[in-house]
């Protein structure tokens, strides 16, 4: 906390912190439409803004940080948001048609036997 002693000591800019900021960007919503975006899902703009595009300056450094794939968490650590901030503001944006999002693989179905042997050799062999 930072104070002297003062108690009508101001806070002012840098001082004070993110008080009510990702708040306001988010319009007040914790979660975007779209789903939850996982930390590794990859975000690409699609192309520039408009001039017309009413965004926030934190949606338009999305749109200029991601002209190359970056993942959710690159985003939100790039603009030192949190991530529940700017999965919102990606949702926003994904629903513009600013950018695309790309879900990282999953693994699809069970594992192949010789996966599970080769586990199993590994295991009994510490």
């Amino acid at each position: 906390m930072h104070t002297t002693g003062d108690d009508d000591e101001a806070w002012y800019d840098a001082d004070a912190g993110p008080v009510a900021r990702p708040y306001t960007v988010t319009r007040g919503r914790l979660r975007s439409d779209h789903g939850q975006l996982d930390l590794i899902s990859l975000v690409v703009a699609r192309r520039t803004a408009p001039a017309s595009a009413q965004l926030f300056p934190e949606q338009a450094r999305i749109i200029e940080r991601c002209h190359r794939p970056l993942s959710v968490a690159e985003v939100a650590a790039g603009l030192e948001l949190p991530l529940g901030t700017v999965r919102v503001l990606l949702g926003d944006l994904l629903e513009a048609g600013l950018i695309e999002t790309h879900e990282p693989p999953s693994l699809s179905g069970a594992p192949s036997r010789k996966l599970l042997e080769a586990l199993l050799d590994g295991l009994r062999t510490l």
